[in-house]
């Protein structure tokens, strides 16, 4: 059969359609299309569904699904959109949490060269001061180490931009943090405050990995489609891993008692918010209790008992 592929303006893409057999993947319909507009790599392409009466948009081909899937018809029009370069997942992550860790240890290390007025006068970094430098360093190392051997991602890759603009948040907060916790004229609060908030923050370090690893085993289960997350926090807590990592940088606000550090956290909480409100719309839509799908059960958001 063959198949059409449009602009969503409704300009014909690739002339006479593309021939494809149902049980062909999406990623035989993209290498076909790319074949004939080889500018387009499979990566910067997005096929979709017309979309039905009522909606914006229709449904996308998801790769590694078969085409018979979606009950194609012959002569029926697909919707194409260049996603632009594309870059991959684990990429950006690596870059986008290696920056802060090489960011901070700069500052840690070489405070003659950002504090050239104290330069004569330098003293060792005290005990907290250490310990942020620590624990900021296993952090970001426990980041990379998940994006290589626990995330699983939905999608290859993402548009090239997303690099610079992740990078650009995550390098310059840490450059913020930084700079104001490494300073010589930084106070500390009482060690006690400081091994007590920082105790509880590396404990919600291990729960934010432990949901990681209850989301990566989601992903593993391809042949069973979506599922609701369940178990541990995300019984009660839609995104729950959302919740320990704002938790744990707010337990270590408290034990640097640093205006950088809840500026940093309070910026991070809120685009997770966003993302939280979206996936728990998305799930409970996605769930609804009808025709024989199961109900997304009554849960918070992100951050009981408020949102």
């Amino acid at each position: 059969m063959k198949l059409l592929v449009q602009t969503a303006s409704g300009k014909e893409l690739v002339a006479g359609g593309i021939a494809v057999q149902p049980s062909d993947s999406v990623e035989d319909l993209q290498k076909q299309l790319q074949r004939r507009k080889s500018q387009y790599h499979p990566s910067r392409q997005r096929l979709s569904l017309q979309p039905a009466p009522g909606e914006k948009r229709g449904q996308v081909l998801a790769p590694g699904t078969r085409l018979a899937e979606y009950n194609l018809q012959e002569g029926q029009v697909l919707i194409f959109k260049d996603l632009g370069p594309q870059v991959g997942y684990a990429t950006v992550y690596f870059w986008e949490y290696f920056g802060p860790l090489m960011v901070y240890a700069l500052l840690f290390y070489r405070r003659d060269i950002f504090y050239p007025a104290f330069r004569s006068k330098l003293q060792p970094q005290t005990l907290t001061q250490q310990l942020a430098f620590a624990f900021w360093t296993f952090h970001f190392t426990k980041r990379i180490l998940e994006t290589y051997f626990v995330h699983k991602f939905s999608h290859g890759t993402m548009p090239l931009r997303n690099l610079f603009k992740n990078c650009s948040y995550y390098w310059s907060f840490a450059a913020f943090v930084g700079y104001f916790l490494n300073h010589p004229l930084y106070t500390p609060p009482g060690l006690k405050q400081t091994y007590i908030a920082l105790a509880f923050a590396m404990i919600w370090q291990l729960a934010n990995f432990r949901c990681h690893l209850i989301l990566a085993s989601l992903r593993g289960s391809s042949s069973k489609g979506y599922q609701i997350p369940r178990g541990f926090l995300f019984e009660y807590v839609t995104c729950a891993n959302y919740m320990c990592e704002v938790f744990a940088w707010v337990c270590f606000a408290i034990s640097v008692q640093t205006l950088a550090v809840f500026i940093f956290i309070g910026a991070g909480g809120a685009q997770m918010c966003v993302w939280a409100q979206g996936k728990h719309r998305r799930l409970r839509k996605m769930f609804d209790g009808q025709d024989g799908r199961p109900k997304y059960p009554r849960r918070w958001i992100m951050l009981p008992p408020f949102f």
